[in-house]
């Protein structure tokens, strides 16, 4: 490995400017953060895992329930876009956390990254290890635990690498990889409903009706159970935001990209779910997406049975096994990009080891960080395949708890940030309703889906008579509390607020992280252009 150095600690930053830490600046633009966003949500693989469940609940209206769950997804963007204005700071969630509510809020929301990135990073590594292999016909070897495991740790240990070597290349692939989903999965929506009106698709299809895009009818309990499915395949955006010390105008392009990207998200989320419901439709028999069968992989299921019969039906069962195999592979890289980004803060203001915030002389990336994220997820990944499938399942289900927890966090935040600095109409609705709006929203989320997965009838796993897909969601909470504790005695300096307050700057004296108080207006200067 080449040589680095540890990102200097921070001099001292105007309002409207990241504390430096030795990334590169300016070398993302509004497309690239938008590709990134996108990326990190794996539109195909999520879909392909996500959709039959919904459709399980609540039948023809699962795209009713795609809509409904872009709602609280697109008030956190407001805030993250707010907040980023504000301090356009690579540690989102954990820095803004922190400043509005103290050093060990701020840690615990860092923590809940780290945690939902980690979890999930195994369950993306199983499908580009799987699906790499149904694509050259080794079907066998997908269905082996053994050889999709080997698959998914070379994965991870490729896309470490690439995000090791530079931002840049990062962002190039990103762009070729979602050029490929895209355009796979606008193809087999307008292939599929093509099918539907012609009269040809499969028995049991349906025709699409605006009644399916509105949730009427449903109960509380079903509709609980299908936005918490519906929350995860939205989440990942916030990476566009994790990299905004690395884009050009910071303060402005990686919010404008979050919002973008969910508004992106909920068009290809509404017509592909359409399409699949329409083509497949909801029934129990044959492809039908009600056929619990068929609702760990929908796209699977539609290739296995339907796709087979023609030469244009065999080519898209490839391109779907294309588009899904390059949304894994897409969202692993993404994955590790804002978590090594977030470990650089934590390093950069004392919260983590300074080593975490080691900066390549050349590369100009997280070097200890980005090394560590693929280490500790490839252990994570081997560690829980050993263990049992059926944990790992359900620790993929539990980071939805995850993610209400530090998107909420972060909703409240920049309520809290700006309750004193509201200027007008404008600032009372962006800054102030629409993040509490979003915070409120996932904290009932986050406390439906405790009362959800503490059902021992939930998930695969029971642990101690309690859901086990409750168990390692908060599970995930406390170890993080845990570990905050034992570092706030090794390290003293940050959780006693003399690295990072709100008013203050980091800078370094004789060695060791001190705060230089300065001016900071609430407003700060206008973006940069």
């Amino acid at each position: 490995m080449t040589s680095s150095s540890p990102a200097p600690l921070a001099p001292p930053r105007v309002e409207g400017a990241a504390v430096d830490k030795g990334l590169k600046t300016g070398a993302l633009g509004l497309v690239s953060s938008i590709v990134l966003a996108v990326s990190s949500t794996a539109p195909a693989y999520a879909l392909a895992a996500t959709l039959g469940f919904v459709v399980i609940v609540v039948g023809v209206q699962a795209p009713a329930i795609m809509l409904l769950a872009f709602v609280p997804m697109w008030l956190i963007a407001v805030a993250y876009s707010e907040l980023n204005k504000r301090e356009p700071d690579c540690g989102t969630t954990f820095t803004w956390a922190a400043r509005a509510f103290g050093p060990r809020a701020g840690w615990m929301g860092g923590w809940g990254i780290i945690a939902a990135d980690v979890i999930v990073m195994a369950n993306l590594a199983q499908i580009a290890g799987s699906y790499g292999y149904r694509l050259v016909g080794l079907d066998g070897l997908a269905e082996s635990a053994v050889w999709t495991t080997v698959a998914g740790v070379a994965w991870i240990a490729v896309m470490t690498w690439v995000c090791y070597r530079g931002i840049e290349p990062t962002a190039r692939l990103q762009q070729v990889l979602l050029s490929v989903e895209g355009v796979v999965l606008v193809a087999f929506a307008v292939y599929a409903l093509v099918k539907v009106y012609a009269g040809t698709a499969p028995e049991g299809s349906l025709t699409p009706s605006p009644s399916w895009l509105w949730p009427s009818g449903i109960g509380w309990p079903a509709l609980t159970e299908a936005v918490l499915l519906a929350i995860f395949i939205y989440w990942g955006w916030d990476s566009a935001v994790a990299v905004n010390e690395e884009t050009a105008n910071p303060t402005r392009s990686p919010g404008r990209a979050a919002i973008i990207s969910t508004v992106l998200l909920v068009g290809i989320y509404t017509v592909v779910s359409v399409a699949t419901v329409a083509f497949a439709g909801v029934g129990t028999e044959g492809i039908g997406l009600g056929n619990e069968a068929n609702a760990e992989d929908v796209f699977v299921a539609l290739g296995a049975t339907v796709f087979g019969d023609d030469v244009l039906g065999r080519a898209f069962e490839a391109l779907l096994i294309i588009s899904v195999l390059t949304s894994a592979a897409a969202c692993t890289q993404t994955t590790i990009l804002p978590t090594a980004r977030g470990t650089l803060a934590m390093a950069a203001y004392g919260a983590l080891p300074r080593s975490f915030a080691r900066i390549h002389p050349r590369y100009l990336t997280p070097t200890v960080s980005t090394v560590w994220m693929g280490i500790v997820s490839i252990a994570f990944y081997v560690g829980l395949t050993i263990v049992s499938e059926n944990v790992l399942i359900d620790s993929i289900t539990a980071t939805g708890m995850l993610i209400a927890f530090y998107y909420g966090l972060t909703g409240f935040a920049c309520a809290w940030q700006f309750r004193r600095a509201l200027r007008g109409p404008r600032d009372v609705l962006m800054r102030l309703v629409l993040p509490l709006l979003g915070g409120l929203f996932m904290l009932a989320v986050f406390v439906l889906a405790c009362v959800e997965y503490a059902d021992p009838g939930y998930g695969e796993t029971v642990i101690g008579g309690v859901g086990g897909v409750f168990v390692v969601g908060v599970g995930a909470l406390l170890l993080g509390l845990v570990l905050m504790v034992v570092y706030s005695r090794v390290a003293p300096a940050f959780f006693r607020g003399e690295t990072m307050l709100d008013g203050g700057d980091l800078v370094l004296r004789d060695g060791v992280p001190t705060v230089s108080p300065s001016d900071r207006s609430e407003e700060g200067p206008p973006p940069v252009t």
